[in-house]
């Protein structure tokens, strides 16, 4: 917003010409959003104390979990709001990459907020029916790819580059969409089973989002593209606006959600959170390189699909002792805060890794 009615009158007051910067406004959007969390963090959570949004256990966590019962939770409505407002106030409002993310932002959290209600007020500790959410997630992630391909001029959107290989592009047609409803529908999902430790899915959604503000900025911008031998995708570089906002909106939420947590994100928050970085890889074409920094959400993922499938090939026998794997480290004895922050670690080097594949082709 501020791009769009103060820029202009750079022409008059040169001061206004820092709006022009997507790095200016993408610094702004991470202290905008960091600020006004911090702010009204303790008013959120209070609020929801009040309303008794707490989630109870489900009775097949480690049996420490019992302890956290009371947290209030909902918590991601903080990160939604305050980075919804961030972006609104600091990203160039006509640029149609922007509101295809804050749609599937907002409607992914309308939908988590659905399933968290039917935990905490309908008292359900299983929540919406995993088909129909399933279903919904669907949708909104095929109308948010629809978009991303008839607003794409450049014949890049179907398109699917490999990291550590140049020019190894291949254009996908009519599955691309098929690949693209799997990456966001996935990822968040899997953000969604890694929420089950304080701060545990809160900073590797940080660092993905601080990684995606460079892959967003040099995607958008056509010297640093072609030098890089990246996929060019005209407009794509105000996303990094967003990906700030996200920063700093976590890192707020962060303060509160660390260990011992206050509050927690709730499926509105990690629902949303998943879904807006997934349709951001989508959108840079980067979209294997989210597996790697999104690697954390991955094992946690497979752990799952791994557990389940040992357990009905062998009738009955488990691979770990509790799946996602973070429970499996609780039951092996680890404190919690040492499961947490060996996991941010192993985040942290994989965003390394993810960003040395800009060079590394």
């Amino acid at each position: 917003m501020l791009y769009n009615l103060l820029y202009p009158l750079s022409e008059h007051f040169i001061l206004f010409n820092v709006f022009k910067y997507i790095t200016f406004r993408t610094a702004y959007a991470i202290i905008t959003s960091l600020l006004i969390s911090l702010f009204v963090g303790g008013y959120l959570i209070n609020t929801l104390k009040e309303m008794q949004l707490s989630q109870k256990a489900k009775g097949y966590e480690p049996a420490r979990h019992k302890e956290k019962e009371g947290t209030p939770t909902m918590g991601g409505i903080m990160i939604i709001l305050t980075a919804l407002f961030s972006t609104l106030l600091w990203a160039d409002l006509t640029n149609l990459y922007i509101w295809i993310v804050l749609f599937v932002f907002i409607a992914t959290g309308v939908l988590g907020f659905a399933d968290d209600y039917i935990k905490t007020v309908k008292k359900d500790p299983e929540g919406m029916k995993p088909m129909v959410k399933f279903s919904l997630q669907l949708v909104i992630a095929a109308f948010a790819v629809v978009c991303i391909i008839i607003v794409d001029e450049s014949g890049a959107a179907t398109k699917l580059a490999l990291p550590f290989f140049k020019n190894m592009v291949f254009d996908l047609s009519f599955f691309y969409i098929l690949f693209a409803l799997f990456v966001i529908v996935g990822t968040s999902n899997a953000v969604n089973l890694t929420d089950g430790l304080d701060g545990l899915a809160t900073m590797p959604s940080v660092i993905a989002f601080g990684t995606f503000i460079l892959f967003s900025y040099v995607t958008g911008h056509v010297q640093f593209a072609d030098y890089l031998q990246i996929i060019y995708v005209e407009g794509s570089g105000e996303l990094a606006v967003f990906c700030g906002a996200m920063l700093g909106a976590g890192l707020g939420f962060l303060w509160y959600n660390t260990f011992p947590a206050t509050v927690f994100m709730g499926d509105v928050g990690s629902l949303s959170i998943g879904s807006a970085l997934a349709t951001v890889a989508v959108i840079t074409k980067h979209e294997i390189v989210l597996a790697i920094v999104g690697g954390v959400f991955v094992i946690e993922t497979v752990s799952v699909i791994m557990q389940v499938g040992f357990f009905k090939a062998t009738k009955g026998r488990r691979l770990f002792r509790m799946a996602p794997i973070h429970h499996h480290f609780e039951l092996k004895g680890w404190e919690e805060p040492k499961i947490i922050v060996r996991f941010w670690i192993l985040a942290f080097m994989l965003a390394m890794i993810a960003i040395s594949t800009l060079k590394l082709r």
